[in-house]
């Protein structure tokens, strides 16, 4: 989810451990877990500063290992010990269960977006994504945001955030269903569809879909059990050419690779015989743009002279990250 549904989840999650009469009784513990709670609902996000290094950086590790099971084993641990520090007193044991549950809700709520997390590391390296709800949903921030005027209205935080996430649930369970019901759907249009990832969007009916052939790859969206599909791409294996084993030497190429599922690349010489060598996810495709890329460009002797991986929505921004001349 974005760092604002964290964030209101963490407040929603110290209204509710007032349903614990340790933590409701008495004002240091009550204290001590709201301010855990919301450190825990950010902390497995704090490889977002690996951005200000570098995209390939930042896209091979971002819900990487601070997402993992040993993340989530250590991180309540930390944050109750440095809660403590600053507020000495608390019930410890208390501390650690609320934050234990902040931390395990973030990566839990995680890996139901497209993006996922490497959730069940290390004893998989593999990208668990659901894609049933948006990065950001409306509906589950929005209801968050109702429950913490009405906390603020003198409701009874505990009893106001228990009825919250049993509702979440249900929504959970509806888009669950809508998901699978558009699957269907993309099945009975597409028959021999071998891999079908079904992606939400802001628009509770309205998903991104991307299906695999053996010889195909089809793009479209969904609107309700309604398909449409905007792009046909012949489904061609990446060759061993000089080309693209250069390129794969790329840290940037590399940490595309190791994300992405499903992608087409292109090869173009250009007038000066350099190459560009570019792979594009088709998961994210917007107003007719396949936004997240890896592009490597190569002189006429194979070095790589510019790389990028990262989201692009214009050519200017692409040569600047690039820092080559147009052509």
């Amino acid at each position: 989810m974005d760092t604002g549904t964290h964030l209101v989840m963490g407040f929603a999650l110290g209204g509710l451990a007032t349903l614990d009469p340790v933590v409701a009784g008495d004002a240091v513990n009550t204290h001590s877990v709201l301010l855990a709670t919301i450190i825990g609902s950010q902390i497995p996000d704090i490889d977002t500063v690996l951005k200000f290094k570098n995209n390939a950086v930042y896209i091979r590790n971002h819900r990487g290992v601070t997402h993992s099971i040993p993340a989530v084993i250590l991180w309540p641990l930390l944050v109750s010990l440095l809660v403590h520090l600053f507020i000495p007193g608390a019930n410890m044991l208390h501390l650690w269960l609320w934050t234990f549950l902040a931390v395990f809700l973030h990566v839990f709520v995680d890996i139901f977006n497209a993006y996922g997390t490497q959730a069940v590391r290390p004893l998989s390296m593999k990208w668990v994504a659901f894609g049933m709800i948006n990065t950001f949903d409306p509906f589950i921030f929005g209801i968050h945001v109702v429950g913490l005027i009405l906390w603020g209205f003198g409701l009874h935080p505990g009893y106001t955030f228990l009825t919250m996430y049993i509702i979440i649930l249900f929504y959970y369970l509806l888009r669950f269903q809508e998901q699978r019901s558009v699957r269907q759907a993309v099945k009975a249009k597409i028959p021999d569809a071998k891999k079908i990832i079904v992606a939400s969007t802001m628009r509770y009916y309205k998903w991104r879909v991307v299906v695999e052939t053996d010889d195909s790859f089809y793009v479209g969206k969904a609107y309700k059990r309604d398909i449409t599909i905007l792009d046909t791409y012949k489904k061609i294996p990446v060759p061993q050419t000089p080309e693209i084993e250069a390129a794969k030497k790329d840290k940037n190429l590399s940490a595309f690779l190791s994300f992405s599922p499903i992608f087409r690349w292109e090869v173009k010489e250009k007038n000066d015989h350099s190459y560009e060598v570019r792979f594009i996810d088709l998961r994210y495709r917007s107003k007719g743009h396949y936004p997240f890329v890896a592009i490597v460009q190569l002189d006429e002797d194979l070095n790589i002279t510019g790389s990028y991986t990262g989201w692009i929505y214009n050519k200017d921004k692409l040569r600047k990250k690039l820092d080559v001349a147009p052509h």
